[in-house]
């Protein structure tokens, strides 16, 4: 007796034969076919108890069939497949009821195990279609690795399960924690996002939960906190390691009872509010050096979602490179494309900034060169190897490649891109910008965070630090690597 009858439409015949003997072989009866309208005769007719579906058939996309399918049929099960690998495809699969989706090329034992998942489900759940979808890609990338990330992505749209994001500094948590948001039941709730290591620890609970006038030195009026700000939405809770113990213990009271009071406070609140929180730390690690409370972990690491850093997905560099151009001239500065040799040296790069550094690199490609085309010879530029220290007789360090060496290599090949004529005007704030931002970043990074400690440090008044850091919109690294 068959498992069960498999509907399989692909436009492409190849695909169509492997399924057609890979499934006769597992058991099942199998129909297939070329055409979406075929495939919705045969579901309009009752046949069938799964469908697996290619996305871009010559006679109909499977995204508008897939509403008509759930709405007479809500209980069929159907898995898509697709070569166009992006998140949004992941999400729109999943937005129209699709039980699964599976990105091209796929691999035959996997899909035997989702359908046999599929057919033995329990009956009755039907996901609704969401409405208010912004259709700009937040996540870019077609490796297996953010495949993955996709699906996982794809299939707690529907919940609002507690998720914990892990990756190192600058693998892309908070745009993660955004799509969580944005794609998710709480769309239409506010998303607050605040970094533990960016708030002085004895701050930290009153930047949480607010406080009362009065509840301490300082607090001269009434201030609301992030959870109450993001009532009814998400709060994202970046760098969670970071958070002091006494913090901790009132998280976890909101956790297991929904409820917090202010600083002062003398009367519960209740909260609704979907928890997402983000670490680049070993979490494990810290709760043996007595740092994290083991029963928080838990509570926070309902679904843990691990985001790969750039050498583990270095196939995805052109796309990333490609977006990042996109966003540079959205923003007004001037389009740009890149050559293969380019592409090439940016990929035996380490990244130990990860997408971050990949994105402020682009920016730098089309901000300061005039060339249409980026070469090898300017990202070899870009891409000189952090300089080595050594001792000099005064016993100050010093770099060994200088920078004022480095700067004048980089302004020589800049000119040379003129061809004896000059650049726009405006060189040296360009140039001073490009120095300020990772200088303060390295400085913020020193001092983890503290603008007080970082302005000394850097020999300059603290207000001027920080309009430094709201005028260049500084985003902000505070691990040093």
């Amino acid at each position: 007796m068959p498992n069960g009858t498999i509907l399989v439409a692909d436009d492409d015949a190849a695909i169509r034969t492997v399924l057609n003997q890979a499934l006769g072989r597992a058991g099942y009866e199998v129909r297939v076919t070329g055409q979406a309208s075929t495939l919705w005769r045969w579901v309009a007719a009752g046949e069938g108890d799964l469908v697996v579906t290619d996305v871009v058939m010559p006679d109909e996309n499977a995204f508008d069939l897939l509403p008509r399918i759930k709405k007479l049929r809500p209980d069929l099960p159907v898995i898509v497949m697709s070569a166009q690998n992006t998140f949004m495809t992941a999400i729109r699969a999943s937005e129209r009821g699709a039980y699964e989706y599976l990105p091209k090329p796929f691999d035959l034992k996997e899909l035997l195990a989702v359908i046999s998942r599929a057919l033995t489900r329990p009956r009755g759940v039907v996901q609704s279609p969401s409405d208010g979808i912004n259709e700009e890609i937040p996540l870019v990338g077609r490796s297996p690795a953010m495949q993955e990330l996709y699906r996982s992505l794809a299939r707690l749209m529907a919940t609002e399960l507690t998720v914990m994001i892990m990756g190192e500094s600058g693998t892309g948590k908070e745009l993660v924690a955004r799509a969580l948001h944005d794609y998710g039941k709480r769309r239409k709730g506010p998303f607050v996002a605040v970094n533990m290591a960016a708030i002085p620890r004895d701050l930290i609970e009153s930047e949480l939960f607010g406080h009362e006038r009065g509840s301490f030195t300082g607090a001269v009026n009434r201030a609301t906190g992030r959870f109450e700000q993001a009532e009814g939405g998400t709060l994202f809770l970046d760098e969670i390691g970071d958070m002091p113990m006494e913090a901790q213990t009132r998280l976890l009271r909101v956790l297991q009872e929904g409820e917090y009071s202010t600083i002062g406070g003398r009367t519960s609140i209740k909260t609704d509010v979907r928890i997402v929180a983000a670490t680049n730390k070993d979490l494990r690690v810290a709760i043996q050096q007595g740092l994290f409370r083991e029963d928080l972990f838990f509570r926070l690491n309902v679904v843990p979602l691990r985001l790969p850093p750039l050498r583990e997905r270095i196939e995805d560099l052109p796309d990333l490179v490609r977006h990042f151009f996109i966003l540079a001239e959205k923003e007004g500065l001037p389009a740009k494309q890149i050559d293969t040799g380019a592409l090439e040296r940016l990929k035996r790069h380490r990244w130990p900034g990860n997408v971050r550094e990949l994105e402020n690199l682009v920016r730098r490609f089309a901000a300061l060169y005039p060339q249409e085309t980026i070469t090898e010879a300017i990202v070899d530029v870009e891409l000189v190897e952090t300089p080595t220290f050594g001792s000099i007789s005064s016993g100050e360090p010093r770099i060994a490649a200088t920078l004022s060496e480095s700067v004048e290599h980089h302004l020589d090949v800049y000119f040379a891109g003129f061809k004896g004529d000059l650049p726009p005007p405006g060189l040296y704030h360009r140039i001073l910008r490009d120095v300020e931002e990772p200088l303060i970043n390295a400085a913020m990074a020193a001092t983890r965070g503290n603008q007080i400690k970082a302005a000394e440090l850097l020999g300059v008044n603290r207000n001027t630090l920080r309009k430094k850091i709201r005028d260049l919109d500084i985003r902000i690294i505070r691990t040093l690597r």
